[in-house]
């Protein structure tokens, strides 16, 4: 039988417990994943946030009306095209 890893310095964020925690994975984004054998309840240490600076999504609103492509900017950006279109048609800019 496998024995579990006891992670050291996390405390859960439902019982407050710090000892007893083991590690449980990772979620999708990549991040440890943690299990409080007390509570029984999973939770991630440090989640990642998913969210796009603002300063981000204007610059990239600032290069589409400049002449680039939803998809030309989603490359230089690093995200997709849908998202470029969403923003674009949240602003309600008219070129």
């Amino acid at each position: 039988m496998k024995k579990a890893n006891e992670v050291s310095g996390r405390k859960c964020p439902y019982c407050n417990e710090a000892e007893n925690q083991v590690r449980a994975g990772k979620n999708r984004s990549g991040t440890q994943r943690c299990f409080c054998n007390k509570c029984k309840k999973y939770y991630t240490y440090a989640p990642k946030t998913r969210e796009i600076p603002e300063e981000i999504r204007e610059q990239a609103i600032k290069t589409y009306y400049a002449g680039a492509s939803g998809r030309g900017v989603g490359k230089i950006f690093g995200f997709s095209k849908a998202n470029v279109y969403n923003w674009i048609r949240k602003s309600g800019k008219n070129p």
